[in-house]
């Protein structure tokens, strides 16, 4: 089995970060706890049937990063390290990630993830739906093992997923702000996860109770900033090959980014911000199965990538993860949070 990529790599972490043996020590434990995890993925993805072996590792063998386990790993050098809860956690967390994806999938309509056609687009909705079931089936036997304490994490982020997809698709309601709506449903659909799985590390490593607060203060705030990148990608002229996104390919899909979001908001008191929208709504939104993207729509999406508004939330993504990292402050000094703080540095400079 192919080893993971180192935490290095993983993070984009600069060798400048792990010069003394302490910290080489704290990596060299989470690179190794990622490929028992890896291992423990592969091996929890066994069912009773072909069909459900060949769906549920199909998201998992077209890779990811596994953020998510990583964390969990990471937070937990601040205790025992990679006790076999610990391992156990993070395999339920990549788990309930990857059962999201599938969900995900179908809700969005999406024809790629990973760089291979989705699952609903092979077999279909129903087979993509009951894949992303059996797979949260099987995290919550994982997280039942480890006691009452990781039920209850495991549930309350299952219902901030479920909550989060459901406000996305229903939308804003009457009089209700449409972007404190969007953040909202990234805490929902995006911190959540991250945040548990960081808080999972603490949990079950036997460190001192009183970093689960910061670390999960932490994983929502930077998932929010993830995301919000992520809106900034979007509008990336460099393409497939750099980012791992088209062009436009959200807005194509029909997703309000926050820098769409920016622009509605500007659209009455600025004429310009409302012929730019216009353009985006006549020639990019919604138009993801009409085939290749059009020089109109190419123009329409550099038009949005160059007004302030993304600038706007490239800004609002940058100020997120700072507060993830001042949330950081009650942490002892050392790798694990040092660590922690070129994570957030990275997830920001994705854009540049």
């Amino acid at each position: 089995m192919r080893r993971p990529a180192s935490l290095t790599s993983q993070l984009g972490l600069t060798e400048r970060i792990f010069v003394r043996g302490e910290d080489r020590q704290v990596a060299n434990a989470v690179d190794d706890g990622l490929a028992l995890v890896e291992e423990g993925l592969h091996r929890e993805m066994r069912f009773a049937d072909n069909l459900a072996d060949v769906t549920t590792r199909y998201l998992l063998e077209a890779g990811g990063k596994r953020v998510r386990p990583m964390l969990t790993l990471l937070t937990a050098q601040l205790g025992e390290g990679n006790t076999p809860r610990v391992l156990q956690a993070a395999e339920a967390v990549e788990i309930t990630h990857l059962a999201s994806l599938y969900h995900d999938d179908v809700m969005d309509d999406s024809q790629m993830r990973r760089g291979v056609p989705t699952a609903q687009f092979v077999w279909g909705n129903s087979v993509a739906v009951l894949t992303g079931d059996l797979l949260f089936a099987r995290a919550s036997k994982l997280v039942s093992a480890l006691g009452e304490r990781a039920i209850q994490l495991q549930a309350d982020t299952f219902e901030r997923l479920c909550l989060g997809q459901l406000h996305e698709t229903i939308g804003p309601q009457d009089g209700e702000d449409p972007i404190a709506h969007y953040i909202r449903v990234l805490e929902d659909k995006t911190g959540s996860l991250i945040a548990v799985a960081a808080q999972m590390g603490v949990a079950f490593s036997g460190a001192d109770p009183s970093y689960e607060q910061p670390v999960v203060t932490f994983g929502e705030k930077i998932g929010v900033a993830f995301q919000l990148i992520d809106d900034v990608i979007d509008l990336s002229s460099v393409g497939v090959a750099e980012t791992g996104k088209t062009p436009g390919n959200d807005l194509r899909a029909g997703v309000a980014t926050l820098p769409v979001l920016k622009l509605r908001a500007r659209a009455d008191a600025d004429p310009e911000a409302k012929a730019l929208l216009e353009r985006l709504e006549r020639d990019v939104m919604g138009t993801a199965e009409e085939g290749e993207i059009t020089p109109e729509a190419t123009a329409a999406i550099a038009a949005l990538r160059e007004h302030e508004v993304t600038a706007e939330t490239l800004e609002e993504a940058h100020r997120w993860a700072r507060e993830a990292v001042e949330a950081l402050a009650p942490l002892p000094d050392g790798p694990v949070k040092k660590a922690l703080v070129r994570f957030a540095d990275t997830i920001v400079e994705r854009s540049s």
